[in-house]
């Protein structure tokens, strides 16, 4: 295997048109920070042509949602009377189906909401290096343990708004979970999520911890040091991001109120 930065990727980038603030930035963060050769952006999003317009200025290629999966957003129905995840659950499972999409072996995948402000390597002497933080959320695990009938190793939380996947280990992960459910992956993940909790799956911590149960030799764990704002990145500075640059590996610009249903 390429040693350090000679690995070549792709990335991957689920958006809808809340993310139409952030995603151009996302995009050139992406370019500036990633000290990996880049071989194509993909933006997977709904038929949007504001979106598309952005991956038209920024030379990236659209890939509409419907082609990466078997499922919409409306088969999901993950809600309660004061919780609406169908989109977040959709979007995490879109991210695990957007290898049938990329070229390259590995590809990064990241949020549309979250920029990069240093640099970033994914391996280093022959490690996958894992951006991670210290919390997580408890039903992650038990969701893991049912997909997978183990338990996760739980070194640190690997829920940090990118990472790098390995096609080969994510195709392990999957065929692990369809033997084991006997249906496709993405059905067995819907079909073992507690429907009563508002965080019931991660794509991130699933695969995080199933790289590191089966060769922890071969992953290295960093601190992802990442700041959430509640502005747009058009409203920093340069010299505020040089500022947050000295603590923070990236920002993220949430907006939390998609997860609340409206009164109607």
């Amino acid at each position: 295997m390429a040693s350090n930065s000679d690995i070549k990727i792709d990335v991957v980038i689920p958006a809808i048109d809340k993310d139409l603030d952030t995603l151009p930035y996302v995009i050139d963060g992406v370019r500036k920070y990633v000290r990996h050769p880049i071989g194509r952006i993909f933006v997977v999003a709904p038929n949007s042509p504001k979106i598309k317009a952005i991956c038209h200025l920024k030379g990236c290629a659209f890939i509409h949602e419907s082609t990466v999966l078997p499922l919409q957003k409306k088969q999901i129905a993950y809600r309660s009377k004061r919780w609406e995840r169908s989109g977040w659950l959709y979007q995490q499972l879109l991210k695990l189906g957007s290898s049938s999409v990329v070229r390259q072996r590995h590809f990064l995948v990241i949020d549309a909401d979250t920029v990069l402000i240093r640099p970033h390597r994914f391996y280093a002497d022959g490690k996958q290096l894992f951006y991670c933080r210290n919390w997580s959320q408890p039903e992650y695990f038990v969701t893991y343990r049912k997909l997978l009938g183990t338990k996760a190793p739980r070194p640190r939380s690997y829920v940090t708004h990118y990472m790098l996947f390995d096609k080969t280990k994510l195709r392990s992960l999957k065929n692990k979970i369809e033997a084991r459910h006997g249906t496709k992956w993405f059905k067995a993940i819907l079909n073992n999520i507690n429907r009563k909790k508002q965080f019931g799956f991660s794509e991130f911590e699933t695969y995080g911890n199933y790289v590191y149960s089966v060769h922890p030799e071969k992953v290295r764990l960093k601190s992802a040091l990442n700041k959430s704002l509640s502005t747009s990145p058009s409203a920093l500075s340069g010299s505020a991001v040089d500022k947050l640059a000295q603590r923070y590996r990236s920002l993220s610009f949430h907006k939390r109120k998609s997860y609340t249903r409206s009164a109607k």
